[in-house]
């Protein structure tokens, strides 16, 4: 008998990816997780101080620094390395360079035989999924980008702190790009069931006077808030990382917005957009389509015309020698 372990691969130990690390450990989700750094010295370093956290955790999860060669057994492999954008600069400023640091990582861990489900957490991260997905020659499924599930969580956070309640009563999603353009459905956003647009006007004293687009910008804008206070954002890119993990490896059939490829959903073709998908040990197992307004969908639509543009730059890549 042979007992199958799974294994999680994270390429890149800086912030994002110790992070994701960590949070793999502290809640046991996986039983190996395989940091790959250019840097090894700091891989190691990340390896070294997080074993010291087993003892007074509730598991034993194994953890590894390798090399692209040891992600061929990998259930997953989370890239997490990329070009962080310099002040002034939008993620789709670093589109060129990471384009280039993504395909380094994607032909050698494909030549190890990996087999598995990539997501892509580097940014500009709808392009880079595209990318990554057109390299690997995997299935769509087994391709996916963290997406809008970062932005659908500060969404919820705003709401939950407007109206006085726990978050996770908080449903609604942030879709299309993770970036300037994302748009919100609100006609689908609830509270605990009751819709959002009921809620405000029920409980004029508690909403007041509220500006629908402004909360949709600050949500855009609430990476770049962390990012101006600390210098970057990784606990919660790390914990939605880690969310969408344990969906696929626990086979859990979770709905999270994420970066997919889309085939005709929401009326668009051969791109990567953040929208709501089943996850399960299959990866995507499906997309859910909500029912979006006329004026929703023209919001998408514009948000997906910008995702396209920028991938088609991205995907000379594709066919491009070193």
């Amino acid at each position: 008998m042979r007992i199958q372990k799974s294994k999680v691969a994270i390429i890149g130990a800086g912030l994002v990816g110790s992070s994701t690390a960590f949070s793999l450990i502290t809640q046991g989700v996986c039983d190996e997780v395989l940091l790959v750094d250019l840097n090894r010295e700091k891989a190691l370093g990340e390896v070294r101080d997080l074993k010291n956290s087993i003892k007074f955790l509730n598991r034993n999860v194994q953890v590894k620094a390798g090399d692209y060669q040891d992600c061929g057994d990998a259930d997953i492999v989370v890239i997490t390395a990329g070009a962080p954008p310099k002040p002034g600069q939008t993620r789709l400023d670093t589109l060129d360079i990471s384009a280039k640091i993504a395909k380094s990582i994607v032909e050698p861990v494909m030549a190890a035989g990996f087999d598995g489900v990539f997501i892509v957490v580097s940014n500009p991260v709808d392009m880079l999924a595209d990318l990554v997905y057109q390299l690997s020659g995997l299935p769509k499924n087994q391709v996916l980008g963290t997406g809008t599930s970062i932005d659908s969580a500060r969404l919820q956070n705003f709401l939950a702190d407007l109206v006085d309640v726990d978050p996770r009563s908080v449903y609604g999603y942030a879709m299309g790009e993770h970036g300037d353009s994302l748009m919100v459905p609100w006609s689908t956003v609830t509270i605990a069931g009751k819709a959002f647009q009921d809620v405000i006007t029920d409980n004029p004293e508690l909403v007041g006077d509220i500006d629908l687009d402004d909360l949709v910008l600050k949500t855009t804008q609430e990476g770049w808030e962390i990012f101006n206070r600390k210098g970057t954002t990784y606990y919660g890119i790390a914990s939605a990382c880690v969310g969408i993990i344990k969906a696929i490896l626990f086979d859990e059939n979770s709905i999270i917005p994420v970066s997919t490829r889309l085939e005709g959903e929401y009326e668009e073709t051969d791109l990567f957009a953040g929208v709501p998908a089943i996850l399960n040990r299959s990866g995507v197992a499906d997309i859910l389509e909500i029912h979006l307004t006329e004026a929703e969908a023209e919001k998408f639509h514009h948000s997906a015309a910008i995702i396209r543009e920028n991938t088609e730059k991205i995907r000379q890549y594709v066919s491009k020698k070193d």
